[in-house]
Parts: structure tokens; sequence; C-alpha cells
């Protein structure tokens, strides 16, 4: 670790953060690429192309909203009964991917800063769009290193919406200033701002706009 990066580091766990709240695709863990799969085999039943580029747009917002997203993409329609039928398709045939799932598709230093987090008396907080969070979380083995989960069945509008972060800071019984997001999505930072919690960008920062610092992955905190 460099020495910039380690001071940020120790000003962030200086006595002020509380709470740390986590995204789960991209943060903890990389499982969009089986989004990306079934998002692409449903565009193959619909009859057009999804490519990767396209599936950026998806990052961060809820499965609703990616449909709506892949059916502009094809320049395709559906009424609301149409358009779950497809949603509750895309989501089996991602919950059938994730049978592979395992503690080995845990992203570098996941855990061990989760552990290190609580061992220093700082709340840990779940805030995903995903509906699947305790069924991934129970796959990855680490459901005991989080105080609260909040996913897709908790809350009703999606990220830059700040409302799966603010319940996180609810649930942990912390005023939100002294939470920080750890997030990988535009979305993610934004509704971190919003709600008035510091935000760190796990990715590249011309992709994170917003963030007071970037890093790799979890592993660089160590």
């Amino acid at each position: 670790m460099n020495d910039p990066l380690r001071m940020k580091r120790n000003k962030l766990l200086d006595g002020t953060i509380l709470g740390a709240l986590f995204d789960l695709d991209g943060v903890l863990v990389d499982t969009a690429k089986y989004h990306y799969l079934a998002w692409k085999r449903l565009a193959e039943e619909l009859g057009f192309c999804f490519t990767e580029a396209d599936n950026e747009r998806l990052k961060g917002v809820s499965r609703l909203r990616s449909l709506e997203i892949l059916l502009e993409v094809g320049h395709r329609s559906m009424n609301g009964e149409e358009k779950a039928a497809a949603a509750e398709k895309k989501n089996a045939w991602y919950v059938e991917y994730l049978s592979t799932l395992d503690t080995g598709a845990l992203l570098p230093g996941s855990r061990e800063y989760l552990e290190q987090l609580r061992l220093g008396g700082i709340k840990t907080a779940l805030g995903s769009a995903s509906k699947n969070a305790p069924l991934i979380l129970e796959r990855l083995g680490i459901t005991p290193l989080f105080d609260a989960v909040i996913d897709g069945n908790l809350v009703s509008r999606a990220k830059p919406d700040p409302e799966v972060f603010l319940l996180g800071a609810e649930k942990l019984a912390l005023p939100p200033g002294s939470c920080v997001v750890f997030e990988d999505s535009a979305a993610g930072i934004e509704a971190a701002r919003a709600g008035g919690m510091r935000a760190i960008g796990v990715g590249r920062p011309e992709n994170l706009p917003g963030a007071e610092l970037y890093i790799n992955s979890l592993q660089d905190l160590l």
C-alpha cells in the first residue's frame, strides 16, 4: 500500500466513521458475469444482441429498470405482465448460474476487511439492489459478518436514490454522516452522497465521480 492510500485509510477509521455499508456486486463478489449471461440469454430469446457494453448501463439499478434498459437496447416493448414474466425468467437463470458460487468467488480482501472493521468496533451493513443478496452472502459464507442486510426486497427506490443506504444506517442505529459507503457504480456513489455519507469508489475514478477515495479492491485497505 502506498503512503497516501495508507493515510486516507487511517483517516477513514479515525473515530468519525462508525458504520460501513457495502454494495455487493463488484465490491465483495463479482456476480456481474452471471447477471450478464442471464440478460444476454433473455435478449437472444427476444431476438436481439445484448453486449457487455450495453450491460454497463445495468450496474447498480433494479431488476425491473434493468429489463427496461434491455428492452430499449433491443427496441422492444412489453406490458406490465410481460415484464414481470421476463424479469422472473431472467432471475431464474441467474439463480441457476449462482449454483456454482462458493467462497472462492469473494473478491480480494473482502472477508479480511470486513473482519478487520468488526474487530475495530465498526458496524457493517450490506446495501444492494439484488433480491438474491441473502442467498449470495450465504454461499460466500459471510452472512455473520453483517449487522444488517438491506436488499431489493426491502426497498422500492433504486440507486441513485439513497433509500437503500439510509435504511442501512437506520438498521445500524447510526446517523448517515457517521457512515461510509463502498460502491463500484456511479449510481451508488451518487446515492451515498445524496444520503449524506462518505463514499469510496471501487474502480476507476473516471467512472465513479464524487468518491473521496478510489481503490482497486478492499485488499488495498488492509
